[in-house]
Formats: structure tokens, C-alpha cells, sequence
């Protein structure tokens, strides 16, 4: 009897968790369908099934799943945000300058109710990234927002490319060398970390290589050489095979790490916050695949002092694919709102200002081929607003990934508002400088605790 209690609970439960996965049905009928990509079309349908949208036009029919009248509301991609740290129980390994070997993806939470407060706010799908203590951090992984689900893997988009974090500046040398007086301790050691963290990846691709060879021949006694997980994804990246998404503030650092990409040959960088972006922005559109930037956000550290609410707008109209971010629990849920905010700070259309939080991130994260505007092909993740997103007035009422519905304003339960972490401080005011979530989890090596367990496992 025990045995088939088992069975039939681990059959509910693995059962649930596969449910969320599912891909929808939908017909969305009468709506304001802001595309991204083709204009907007008034009084429209789109016809969803198994997950992707299948047609746009007037008077469709057809479908197994709901349909919604939409009449008089807006139906726009889902918001894609491009620096995000939700739905992770730690964010960064800060006990080397470089730890490309660890994986966010093992870190998921799938209970974090960010999740749920992010699809409120309309946003589908979240770049999940590593802290900002190290040079060169870890990878990061891309989260389509299926809340609900047991199951971490559900969350992860499996389309899309490997992603790494990098960080220059102020973070990561005063993780390393200032509490623990090694390498970097300044912005030269930085870039040295970078270079040396290449050129010994370089070699270690050498010595595979020289192996590879040798195996070929006959008889052939060759030892291959040893495995090393944080080389192999240097190697990577070098290969094109990996994404650097990198932390950055100073004009003087972004076209320090843009030097180093060219001298090795690697094209594939995105810079995250920018804020002196606008200094190098002919550079940025030149070299890289884009820059995520801060609506507003500067001075809170003696690094950011020097910035602009034009930023968005002046790399935008120098050609740098542009997009907004929040690396926040908070932001995240009106992104759209901060989108606006480059209409008043630089004047973009609609067009533009959407762009930032739709399309733009979405190749930044290369996966503009999936999502980021509403095409046929392209998976069903949408929001519906009751006026136009970018108006201060806009408030989402449905929000679907992959066809799914997994909020609606009028099923919103008043715990799921306000549902708090066991592991977090509940509203923690800070009067002190700004607290990055970049910088989680780096507080004990600040302690006394901390600098001996770091002395005594050097």
C-alpha cells in the first residue's frame, strides 16, 4: 500500500511539473497589436498553437484553446530583461578572480515569488546572471518565467546561447584586493586577470589540440591533458561559443575590454549598465552586440557619478543595439516604465523606446530569432495592457509564455503579492550607498570570518 501511495504522489507531483511546461492554445481577438517589428495593427487577432503564434490578422477562428476579446487593450511581445538576478539562491562564487567553471543554472529557485511579481509587470523572460565580485565570473543562464513549476529545469530556455559574466572596476577590485590583497587590486589588474585568464586558455586549447593530433598517429601513446572546467570556458569564449555579458561603469574601462576582445579575436560582448556609455558609443556600435543600460540609476558609488538619463537614447541614435535592464527584484516589474523614461530623456519614438525592452535584449541574448516581437514562428509570449505600455497609466492584465496564461490581474491572489523570502530581510532600507544585487552574497568577505577562511584556503 506504501508503494502505491509513493507511486501515485511522485505521479502528481512530477505530473504538475511537467504541466507547466506545456505549450498553450489561444486566440487573442480585437486588440492593438504593438509587433515591434511591423508597426502596430489596430483591431487585430493572433492565433497561438502549441506555444507559437500562427497567425496575425482580422477575423480569425479556429483554435482549441481561450479566447480573449481584447478590444480597446494592447497586446505587446513580452518584456525581456537582459540583467536580471531573480529566481537565484546565490549570485555570486567570489573566492577567485575568475570562476568561469560554476553554472547559475544550478542555482534556480523556482519558488522565488520574483518570479511571479515579474510576470505582474509583463516581463517573460529574465537573463539570470552571476554577481559582479570577479574579473571573470560565472555563466549565466536565460529563465522563460513558467511560475508555478517544482522543476528549475522548466524555467531554463534551452534555446538559447551560453552567457558568461564579466565586471570591471570598482567590484571586483575591492573583493580581491583590497579585503584579500590579491590580483586585482587595481582597474590595470584587471584587464591583466582578463588577458591571463586568455592566454593561458589559448594554451590549454594548444595542448588539446597537440593531443587531438597525436592520437591520430599510429600506435599513438599520447596522454590527453588534464580536464579544467574554468579553462574549457575560456576556450569557449574564444570559440564564439559563449556570450560575455560584462559589469561596467568608466568610459576608460569599456574601451579597455573592447581592446582586449580585438586582440583576441572575440566578437561576442555585450556591456551591462554602461553608464559612460555614451562617451564610447561609436565604439560600442562598431565592436560589440549591444549595451543594457540603466534608465536613470547613477551616484551611488563614486564610480557612476559621471552619467545621464540621455544614455539610452544618445547610443541609440549612434546605432549601439540598446536595451533597459533593472538588475532588480523591483524594476523588473515595470520595465515598461522605464522604457518611457528615454521619451522625456532623449525623445524617442515608440518605436525606439520599445525596442529597448523587447527586440534588443532579445539579440543581445541571441535568441531574437524566438521572441522579442509578435511574428509568426515566434513563441507566444505576450502581454495584454488596458492603455499603451509606455503610458504612465499602464497596468498589464495578462501576461502568457509560450501560449500560456500565467498572470491575470482579475485571478490575482492577495498572498502572492505579499509572500516574502525566509532568506531575506523583509523592505530592508539601506542609508548607505546603493546595494547591488550584483554584489549578493559577498558580504562575509568583508568579515574577520571571511578573510581568515580566505588566508587559510590560500
Amino acid at each position: 500500500m506504501r508503494k502505491l501511495i509513493f507511486i501515485f504522489s511522485a505521479f502528481l507531483i512530477f505530473g504538475t511539473a511537467s504541466a507547466q511546461t506545456k505549450k498553450g492554445d489561444l486566440l487573442i481577438k480585437n486588440a492593438t497589436v504593438i509587433t515591434v517589428t511591423d508597426g502596430i495593427l489596430e483591431d487585430t487577432d493572433i492565433l497561438v498553437e502549441n506555444g507559437l503564434i500562427r497567425r496575425i490578422g482580422k477575423g480569425l477562428s479556429g483554435g482549441n484553446g481561450t479566447t480573449i476579446d481584447a478590444k480597446g487593450k494592447y497586446v505587446m511581445p513580452g518584456i525581456i530583461d537582459a540583467h536580471s538576478h531573480i529566481a537565484l539562491d546565490v549570485v555570486n562564487e567570489a573566492t577567485s578572480p575568475i570562476t568561469s567553471e560554476v553554472w547559475m543554472g544550478d542555482v534556480i529557485d523556482p519558488y522565488d515569488i520574483g518570479i511571479y511579481r515579474a510576470l505582474a509587470g509583463g516581463t517573460t523572460i529574465s537573463h539570470a546572471m552571476h554577481g559582479s565580485a570577479n574579473a571573470i565570473g560565472g555563466q549565466n543562464v536565460t529563465l522563460k518565467h513558467r511560475y508555478g513549476t517544482r522543476n528549475p529545469e522548466d524555467l531554463i530556455m534551452k534555446e538559447a546561447p551560453r552567457t558568461i559574466k564579466f565586471a570591471l572596476g570598482e567590484n571586483p577590485t575591492r573583493v580581491h584586493g583590497r579585503n584579500n590583497n590579491i590580483q586585482p587590486r587595481t582597474r590595470m589588474g584587471v584587464e591583466a586577470v582578463i588577458r591571463n585568464g586568455f592566454s593561458e586558455a589559448q594554451q590549454y586549447k594548444r595542448r588539446w589540440s597537440e593531443y587531438d593530433q597525436a592520437q591520430k598517429q599510429r600506435n599513438s601513446t599520447a596522454v590527453p591533458p588534464k580536464y579544467d572546467a574554468r579553462l574549457q570556458t575560456l576556450v569557449d569564449i574564444l570559440d564564439g561559443k559563449v556570450i560575455i555579458h560584462c559589469h561596467s561603469y568608466r568610459a576608460d574601462e569599456i574601451y579597455m575590454l573592447i581592446n582586449v576582445c580585438k586582440d583576441f579575436d572575440i566578437k561576442n560582448i555585450v556591456f551591462s549598465h554602461v553608464n559612460e556609455g555614451f562617451k564610447v558609443a561609436p565604439e560600442l556600435a562598431e565592436y560589440t552586440m549591444g549595451a543594457s543600460v540603466f534608465a536613470d540609476w547613477w551616484a551611488y558609488k563614486f564610480e557612476v557619478y559621471y552619467s545621464t538619463a540621455f544614455n539610452a537614447a544618445i547610443l541609440n541614435r549612434n546605432g549601439v543595439v540598446t536595451s533597459i535592464n533593472s538588475d532588480s527584484g523591483e524594476l523588473i516589474r515595470h520595465l515598461y516604465h522605464e522604457a518611457a523614461k528615454t521619451q522625456r530623456y532623449g525623445g524617442l519614438t515608440d518605436q525606439e523606446a520599445l525596442e529597448l525592452i523587447t527586440i534588443n535584449p532579445a539579440k543581445q541574448l541571441g535568441i531574437a530569432d524566438k521572441v522579442g516581437s509578435i511574428e509568426v514562428g515566434k513563441q507566444a509570449d505576450l502581454v495584454i495592457f488596458d492603455s499603451h505600455p509606455l503610458s504612465v497609466y499602464a497596468i498589464p492584465q495578462m501576461t502568457f509564455v509560450d501560449g500560456v496564461k500565467y498572470f491575470d490581474i482579475n485571478e490575482d491572489n492577495h498572498d502572492q503579492r505579499i509572500r516574502v523570502s525566509a532568506t531575506e530581510m523583509v523592505e530592508p532600507i539601506y542609508l548607505k550607498e546603493h546595494e547591488h544585487k550584483c554584489m549578493h552574497n559577498v558580504d562575509f568577505l568583508f568579515s574577520n570570518f571571511g578573510r581568515n577562511l580566505f588566508d587559510h584556503n590560500h
